[in-house]
């Protein structure tokens, strides 16, 4: 999770998230009373909140044993252990309302493997990640011939666990090469205090961060095994 979270206590609960702007985002394209899996769910900030103010069915999927007692300690019983790489062969196609990726997708050896999983089992699917070709970027690497540090891109490059870093342009076609249609693109320019704008012109050189909400092209399942999932056609 990025640096850019603030601190909200539900009064009537007395717990306390932390959430990212694209966190606040999502939970306004959230359904009330829905089923979500939210994958690499971390500490349960997100589910906690969806499941206080949607009253949504919170389940997650994390590979982190400490991120799950984090959430247990939520309240959050329904999070499993899991490597998200090997699919989401336990959950039966269209079984999920919403399945959400939040700034998970670039930590994966294998996305293709799990966007289309998250498309299988969701019936939407959202997904967020940084922008690699946001204009400080572009600096960066223009003016320093350095990898980049940004907010959304805090780490050094040999500690950082971001292995397939994309841009808006390079997501967009990652969809279409995996058969999924895009129903919304909302590219966002984030603050450090927790707000964040949508951005309408050049996007993909002025937005540090975008949520995708996408559903599968075709009708027709793919199948669950995580080697050997069916390409859907565009």
């Amino acid at each position: 999770m990025s640096g850019l979270t603030e601190e909200i206590r539900f009064h009537e609960t007395g717990a306390v998230v932390r959430l990212t702007p694209e966190h606040k985002l999502i939970i306004s394209l959230i359904e009330a009373g829905t089923r979500v899996v939210d994958l690499g769910c971390g500490e349960g900030d997100l589910l906690l909140a969806l499941k206080i103010m949607k009253g949504v069915r919170a389940e997650g999927i994390e590979l982190s044993n400490a991120c799950i007692q984090a959430c247990v300690a939520k309240g959050l019983f329904s999070v499993q252990h899991g490597d998200l790489d090997e699919g989401l062969a336990d959950y039966p196609d269209k079984s999920v309302d919403y399945v959400i990726s939040t700034n998970t997708i670039q930590v994966l050896h294998r996305p293709m493997v799990l966007i289309r999983e998250m498309a299988r089992v969701g019936k939407r699917c959202i997904v967020s990640f940084p922008n690699f070709a946001h204009w400080p970027v572009r600096l960066q690497l223009l003016l320093k011939g350095r990898m980049p540090k940004t907010s959304k891109l805090p780490y050094e490059w040999y500690e950082t666990l971001n292995i397939h870093l994309t841009t808006i342009s390079d997501f967009r076609d990652f969809c279409r090469k995996a058969g999924l249609k895009v129903l919304r693109e909302i590219p966002l320019r984030t603050s450090a205090n927790g707000t964040y704008a949508q951005v309408g012109f050049l996007p993909n050189l002025r937005a540090d961060a975008a949520i995708f909400i996408l559903e599968a092209a075709m009708s027709q399942p793919t199948t669950p095994e995580s080697g050997n999932i069916t390409r859907l056609s565009s």
